[in-house]
């Protein structure tokens, strides 16, 4: 018996500048652009992997969710406070670069970690934390 992770989800609240930070700045692929019931979701991933999918989606992609449940992810998300990913690279120093030389918001400059990796991490234009890690040899 095989499992794989297959997708995974990040809130979004601007999908047009999700795309182009994923998109031009981390070099993703736009794999699908779906709207339904006055929502958006669209797939991008790394052309690396090809079959694992990141969806950015709503921050509540519930069409029957109340206004109050609705409002209340808007600000989780504006806070920064729901969760993100984290990234492999094989060259932190280097990415670290890339991605805030396109004016992502830093949170963490490359450092060694006490658990193995040296990573950074960023916020998206959502302000979602996304952490950039490699393995340390």
């Amino acid at each position: 018996m095989s499992i794989n992770l297959s997708q995974c989800f990040i809130a979004v609240d601007d999908h047009d500048k999700a795309i182009a930070f994923y998109r031009d700045v981390l070099g993703m692929e736009v794999r699908n652009d779906v709207g339904f019931e006055g929502m958006r979701w669209v797939t991008v991933g790394s052309p690396d992997q090809p079959d694992v999918n990141i969806v950015l989606e709503p921050p509540l992609a519930d069409p029957n969710a109340s206004q109050t449940d609705r409002a209340t992810m808007n600000e989780l998300l504006a806070k920064g406070l729901l969760r993100g990913v984290i990234f492999e690279t094989d060259d932190v120093d280097a990415t670290f670069e890339r991605i805030s030389a396109a004016g992502a918001d830093v949170l963490q400059e490359p450092m060694d970690q006490p658990y193995g990796v040296r990573d950074c991490a960023f916020r998206d234009p959502a302000g979602n934390m996304l952490r950039f890690n490699q393995p340390r040899k």
